[in-house]
């Protein structure tokens, strides 16, 4: 008795290949933002609205982007201000494109700054999404002068599990307290790396926002 063998070897075949696709992940960037909204910080966020501009620039069909504010408590999705995954088709991607902008522009003109900077709260949200997403590359960017004032009675001394991301932070503007002390400054950047890269993290600054490649090419 004869037996057709084809259909198995197919059959192993396209098993081996979807195993091959799995085994190598998604190639999509996943980019969540963070607006530090403190005190007179919100003085830079014009500067914010240029990176963003920048970094829709950049992203490709599948890729996901999320701006989200920094307040009292950020460990929550009320914060974010826009996301958006975006589409195959380049009409698509562009239309969505637009709306991001519209959406941030909106936000920019109307918003009131915050108390308090949870930081830590934001990392842990930004992380938490991006991992719902299921990008391939995971960046986190910073737009603060990193000083973080967490509300009384909020817990924040909690241990990032950062694997896979790159966290990056951007226009670390200095204090006055910094020019008088430089050494709050490089403690401050000191201590968010350690934090950063002893959850698995990468970390990097970027104070020159017209120097943005390596949030992208990296």
């Amino acid at each position: 008795m004869k037996i057709n063998l084809i259909p198995k070897l197919l059959l192993v075949l396209m098993a081996f290949s979807l195993s091959s696709c799995a085994e190598k992940g998604p190639h999509t960037h996943g980019l969540y933002m963070l607006l530090d909204t403190s005190g007179t910080y919100t003085q830079e966020l014009k500067q914010a609205q240029k990176v963003i501009n920048y970094s829709l620039s950049q992203l490709n069909p599948g890729d996901t982007f999320a701006v989200a504010r920094v307040d009292t408590g950020s460990f929550s999705e009320k914060d974010i201000i826009y996301k958006q995954t975006f589409e195959d088709r380049p009409s698509m991607a562009n239309e969505q494109k637009r709306q991001f902008r519209e959406k941030i522009d909106a936000f920019v003109k109307s918003v009131q700054g915050s108390k308090y900077t949870d930081i830590t709260g934001g990392i842990l949200q930004a992380a938490e999404y991006l991992n719902e997403v299921g990008s391939g590359r995971k960046t986190i960017i910073i737009f603060s002068d990193l000083k973080e004032e967490v509300k009384p009675g909020f817990v924040r001394d909690i241990p990032f599990q950062l694997d896979g991301f790159r966290v990056v932070a951007l226009n670390v503007t200095k204090l006055r307290s910094d020019n008088v002390d430089p050494r709050e400054y490089m403690k401050r950047l000191e201590d968010w790396e350690k934090r950063v890269t002893s959850g698995g993290g990468k970390w990097r600054v970027i104070n020159d926002l017209e120097r943005l490649e390596p949030m992208f090419n990296e």
